[in-house]
């Protein structure tokens, strides 16, 4: 009984040290294992955040990449802009000079409109006053043409006046030497036998009459004449007293 049960117990410590090594190797294979596996963690989050950062420098050097394009943009924006203001400062400058000149070319527009206004007004006053010395000029030129053609017809008249009083006269003569020579006729026929001295007579008496028709004939022509200078020295005096009342 005792070798069984020492048989036993070597089988049963052999088994003990074998399932002994067995838990050993296995606790040791888990350890290792654990071990390992904690390591490959350990190196995978190491890589895990060495790729993060990686990631995140990349996007650090992206976003700087883009915000240096950003800021390039910007300043390029802004070197735009302040060229643009330049330019609209520029064409301030322009349009306030243009506007000086334009203010100073309508205030000399307006000035020469003024002196235009009245140049045509001083034009207009001018226009009016010589068509009113026309007019009285007129008026002037047809008082005279009148009275010139009154004192024509006056003229003709006192021609034809004083030429039918000589074509009278000599009518009158000529009828009187008619009658004068008839007379001589008869007598010269009726008294051929009479004296020289009655002939005598009788020619101092035709000589009488004869020097009294033209006395008559002196007097008719001396008051015409008075007549004709009478009406002319008139006329004279109603032209000076005319010419005086125009000046």
């Amino acid at each position: 009984m005792t070798k069984k049960k020492k048989k036993k117990t070597i089988k049963k410590n052999k088994n003990s040290s074998g399932l002994s090594k067995i838990a050993a190797f296995t606790t040791k294979s888990i350890s290792s294992a654990f071990n390992t596996y904690k390591k490959s963690q350990e190196q995978k989050k190491i890589r895990d955040i060495k790729l993060k950062k990686l990631q995140e420098n990349n996007q650090i050097l992206k976003e700087k990449k883009e915000l240096k394009n950003i800021e390039e943009k910007i300043d390029k924006e802004n070197h735009k802009l302040k060229l643009k203001e330049e330019e609209l400062k520029i064409r301030e400058k322009e349009i306030k000079s243009r506007e000086e000149k334009q203010k100073i070319e309508n205030e000399r527009l307006i000035k020469k409109d003024e002196n235009l206004t009245q140049i045509n007004t001083d034009l207009r006053e001018k226009e009016r006053t010589l068509k009113l010395r026309e007019e009285e000029q007129n008026r002037k030129d047809i008082d005279l043409k009148v009275r010139e053609d009154e004192q024509k017809q006056k003229e003709l008249k006192e021609q034809r006046k004083k030429a039918k009083l000589l074509k009278m006269i000599k009518e009158e003569e000529e009828k009187q030497k008619e009658l004068e020579y008839i007379k001589i006729k008869e007598w010269e026929d009726k008294f051929d036998r009479d004296q020289k001295l009655q002939e005598a007579n009788e020619r101092k008496r035709e000589q009488r009459l004869l020097q009294r028709e033209l006395d008559k004939q002196r007097i008719m022509e001396e008051q015409e004449e008075q007549s004709v200078e009478k009406n002319f020295s008139s006329r004279l005096e109603k032209l000076d007293i005319d010419k005086s009342t125009e000046n």
